[in-house]
């Protein structure tokens, strides 16, 4: 997958949630929480599978409320993720591989996600970077869809 200069792309976003590095872990490390905040808006999340362990893997179906602008990617209304955890660090970093189900060859590839969270006076970086996002992914949606994810988390463990 590669950008218009033909090199692969990397989506990154962040944010400052008060909450500590050990708080925000527990949520991205938790089916029921994950189901929760990672949707983005306009978005529900179902956990189908979750095995959390490096080299376990997830599955989780992304549907939308409304149905999406253009064809979602794995189904008429929703996107199905499949993941595996590559790396997990409590309260420093967790990195998965993520692949969309889709017969779109615009869609296919695994991306990189990597969740760091760093420790701030008063609560955490969260920063999130998806690498080799698949070309079918517009560059200001997938960042949009970042920014409400990260909204969402903040919302969830501030709440």
């Amino acid at each position: 997958m590669t950008d218009e200069t033909g090199r692969k792309r990397t989506d990154t976003a962040f944010r400052e949630i008060a909450a500590t590095p050990r708080a925000i872990y527990a949520a991205l490390t938790d089916s029921d929480a994950m189901a929760q905040w990672l949707p983005p808006e306009g978005m529900t999340g179902r956990i189908e599978a979750f095995d959390l362990r490096t080299g376990g893997a997830y599955r989780m179906v992304l549907t939308y409320s409304d149905g999406p602008d253009d064809a979602a990617k794995s189904s008429e209304d929703s996107d199905i993720a499949e993941g595996v955890f590559v790396e997990l660090v409590p309260g420093v970093r967790m990195v998965q591989r993520v692949e969309f189900a889709s017969d779109d060859p615009a869609f296919a590839g695994a991306m990189t996600i990597t969740w760091r969270l760093d420790p701030l006076e008063d609560g955490t970086r969260v920063t999130v970077t998806a690498q080799d996002v698949p070309v079918g992914i517009r560059k200001k949606d997938h960042l949009d869809g970042l920014r409400s994810t990260l909204a969402n988390l903040a919302a969830f463990v501030s709440g």
